[in-house]
């Protein structure tokens, strides 16, 4: 289970989140009362074990300037977390080493889902960051023929729920494991990571990983 802790702010938290297991840290460049700056995530990122793949999250942001905010941090994948249309996606795909399209469940784009190419793609709440959870049923009735990773509203008491239900190729939380925004709780952020190890994983979509050769995922 490939597991993505977001909304870092500090190296501490970040650090903890690797120590911990986690897969990724995400960092949000989005308006938010998580968002941070382009100098703090690069000193962090400094910080962080190479193996832990660093996203950073972006909504509607101008293409060019999310380019140049890869390249200056060092992130390895952006997240798009608004309404950028396949061209834009694929326009950024092409300058940066990995995408992860975020969309809410239900959406048009999560059902034309493969007009965006071969991108990872991030399920998540209709109101996508406000942490709430969504009917977990919309991706059993709307099924997707590509891994994906589950957001909204995640808690180390419902992920194991979440995970056997919808049964993703990962998770991602952010408010979930907080004291609170942007501050992260060590025994909420050290529980979710172990209840979302105790579920057995899903097989990645081979066909899709061999397509993708993409050594980060």
């Amino acid at each position: 289970m490939f597991i993505k802790i977001c909304g870092m702010t500090n190296v501490e938290d970040a650090l903890l989140a690797a120590g911990l297991g986690a897969d990724a840290v995400g960092f949000i460049f989005a308006p938010s009362s998580r968002q941070v700056t382009p100098g703090r995530v690069r000193s962090i990122i400094e910080r962080l074990p190479a193996n832990v793949l660093t996203v950073g999250v972006f909504r509607n942001e101008a293409q060019d300037r999310v380019v140049d905010i890869t390249r200056r941090t060092g992130i390895r994948a952006v997240q798009l977390h608004g309404n950028e249309s396949p061209e834009e996606t694929a326009w950024i795909n092409e300058r940066v080493p990995s995408v992860i399209r975020a969309v809410p469940a239900g959406s048009r784009a999560m059902i034309e889902h493969e007009a965006f190419g071969k991108v990872r793609f991030l399920i998540d709440a209709p109101q996508p960051g406000s942490g709430e959870t969504f009917d977990w049923n919309i991706l059993r009735d709307n099924p997707i023929d590509r891994d994906f990773i589950l957001a909204g509203g995640l808690t180390p008491d419902n992920v194991v729920e979440a995970i056997e239900t919808v049964r993703p190729w990962g998770v991602d939380v952010a408010s979930g494991v907080e004291k609170r925004p942007g501050i992260k709780d060590a025994t909420k952020l050290n529980q979710f990571i172990i209840n979302a190890r105790s579920v057995e994983s899903v097989p990645a979509n081979r066909e899709l990983a061999d397509e993708w050769d993409d050594p980060i995922f």
